[in-house]
């Protein structure tokens, strides 16, 4: 949810140039792009801060994740996870990126924006894996948990520290 994010930044009045980028390309801002955009320089700054929080996310998973398992307060980690959910997370797919690229030149006068409200992971073409992206976690009896996540797969994180 873009524009929520942006209102939470005291940025909504940026959402309307949000509207027209991917995921990928919001990741990939530069306060130069933004200053192209006619952004003042306070937001522009503030922007390219708030999208390297977005990159530090799973790192971020990880350590809570260590933290809970280590018999920690949970507080800290549930007030990172109720910040985390208000951010744009994207759906994890199933597919491999040559696939999503083709898919992605194929359906490229239908690009996705940010602002859409079609999942990405009904794109894979397993019915039992669209949706949320499973995984196997045994139980919480100290062990950091299974097999490592892909990179990438923010949800899958996200959800495995909520299961903790």
């Amino acid at each position: 949810d873009v524009p929520a994010w942006l209102k939470s930044l005291r940025l909504h009045k940026y959402a309307a140039l949000f509207s027209q980028m991917t995921y990928e390309e919001m990741m990939a801002l530069t306060e130069c792009q933004l200053e192209a955009q006619n952004v003042t320089k306070g937001a522009r700054h503030k922007i390219v801060i708030s999208i390297q929080k977005l990159k530090e996310r799973q790192n971020l998973l990880k350590s809570l994740e260590g933290d809970i398992l280590e018999g920690g307060n949970l507080r800290v980690p549930l007030q990172e996870l109720h910040q985390m959910i208000l951010t744009p997370i994207k759906a994890y797919s199933c597919q491999n990126s040559s696939t999503e690229e083709h898919s992605r030149e194929v359906d490229s006068h239908h690009p996705s924006s940010l602002l859409g409200s079609d999942s990405q992971a009904s794109e894979c073409k397993d019915p039992a894996a669209a949706g949320m992206q499973q995984h196997h976690l045994p139980g919480c009896e100290g062990e950091s948990g299974g097999a490592p996540l892909p990179e990438g797969d923010l949800p899958g994180q996200f959800t495995r520290v909520m299961g903790k």
